[in-house]
């Protein structure tokens, strides 16, 4: 999926709002690095389709915001034995 930037950059944008998923969820189904998935949707997206760059932003605020607290309860699990 390396061709067309724009492409790419709406097709992550759609995958993550209708699967409400992560950057690194979203790089391993595409096959690309979470740098990638990054700079498509913060710096490619925003020029050439501003509404869909506004629903993916709040999504990934979200999972920032809620990040912390998915790294506490994998940190448990790792030593819990889980």
């Amino acid at each position: 999926m390396k061709g067309n930037m724009e492409e790419r950059a709406c097709n992550l944008a759609v995958y993550i709002i209708e699967n409400r998923t992560t950057v690194r969820a979203a790089a391993k189904k595409f096959g690309i690095s979470k740098s990638t998935v990054h700079k498509d949707l913060q710096d490619r997206l925003p020029q050439f389709n501003r509404t869909l760059y506004l629903q993916v932003k709040e999504i990934l605020e979200e999972n920032k915001a809620q990040r912390h607290i998915r790294g506490g309860l994998a940190t448990r699990k790792k030593y819990k034995g889980i």
